[in-house]
Formats: structure tokens, sequence, C-alpha cells
């Protein structure tokens, strides 16, 4: 569903058109949305798909652009994707996988509205449920609700592949990572 924010009135109003489909089945979770709003990255949960999307900011529409697979071909085992998230510069965006336990990367060219996969990296612990990036794009932190951790990576800033850097806290159930800066 899509709808436009009245902040006179702090309404809801459907857009034209109301809504965008998205594969029958796919279950989308959560959406991302690139650095100005040009675009948007939906997460189909059930699927373990990104779905990148061209979005009109006057109407508010959406127009599909690519549907890609968050899994490396090899796996097989069950999965379902939980998270997703854009970085600071719009370059990438990284995904979490829980059955395959890892964040995927994938590149993004703003020039064609096209995502390429980069690659799977493990977050070292089971279900990756959430997952941060600090505002700078430096750093990523996966929350493990099922191994009770939070691992932190270094985020490579050319390639944007996650590096473990060694620091994890022990955090019993971790679902929700959130990076506040101080109020003024």
């Amino acid at each position: 569903m899509i709808f436009r924010f009245d902040a006179r009135n702090g309404k809801l109003l459907p857009a034209e058109p109301p809504w965008v489909d998205v594969k029958r089945g796919a279950g989308p979770r959560h959406l991302a949305f690139y650095p100005g709003g040009k675009y948007v990255f939906v997460l189909n949960e059930l699927h373990s798909t990104i779905t990148a999307f061209a979005r009109d900011r006057d109407k508010g529409s959406l127009k599909e652009l690519q549907t890609l697979t968050t899994l490396p071909q090899d796996f097989t085992g069950g999965n379902t994707s939980a998270d997703i998230h854009v970085s600071p510069d719009g370059r990438f965006v990284y995904c979490s996988n829980r059955g395959h336990d890892s964040i995927a990367i994938f590149t993004f060219d703003q020039r064609h509205g096209a995502l390429a996969p980069v690659g799977n990296e493990s977050t070292r612990g089971m279900t990756p449920r959430n997952f941060a990036m600090d505002p700078s794009g430096r750093f990523l932190l996966a929350a493990n609700q099922k191994s009770d951790s939070i691992v932190v990576f270094r985020l490579d800033q050319r390639t944007g592949r996650p590096a473990p850097t060694g620091q994890l806290a022990q955090v019993p159930s971790p679902v929700c990572l959130r990076f506040t800066t101080p109020f003024s």
C-alpha cells in the first residue's frame, strides 16, 4: 500500500495508484529508501528476495526495476530475510538472511537503477533478525537473535564488504539496533 502524508491535517491519503504489486507470496517485510528518495528497495521475507523500484516523488508511485535473491546460488536450506538498509552514500544495499545467517551485499548503480550482487558475509551468529549501520557508513552491527550476540563489522568503503572486527557483545535475544545522535 502507498500513502501520502498530509502534514497539515495529520492524515494518510492514498497515493495514485494506492499500491504496487510484488510477486505473490513474496512477503514484503521492510523497505529502505535510496538517499533523496528516487529509489525504494523492498525486502521480501518469504522468497528471500530484494525488489528495486523507481519512485515518482510527486505521485509516490513505484515502478519495479528488478528482483534478485538475497542468497548464494548453492544454498539449499530454509531461509527468511529480515532487514534491509542502504549505505549513507547510496552505493550499497544490505539485507539480512535468517537461516543462511548472513548479510547479503549489493552494489547499486543509480544511473541505470540496477542492483548487482557482491556476495554474502556470515553474521558470526544465528538468526540475524536486525542490523544497523553507524551514521558514517563505516560500521555494521548484526543482532544475532538466537545466538544472543551483537557482532561488529567494518565496512570496506570501496567494495561494501563487511569484515568482522573481533568485537562482540553478548545480549539476550537482540532484535533491534538503532544509532542515535545527540540532541542539539
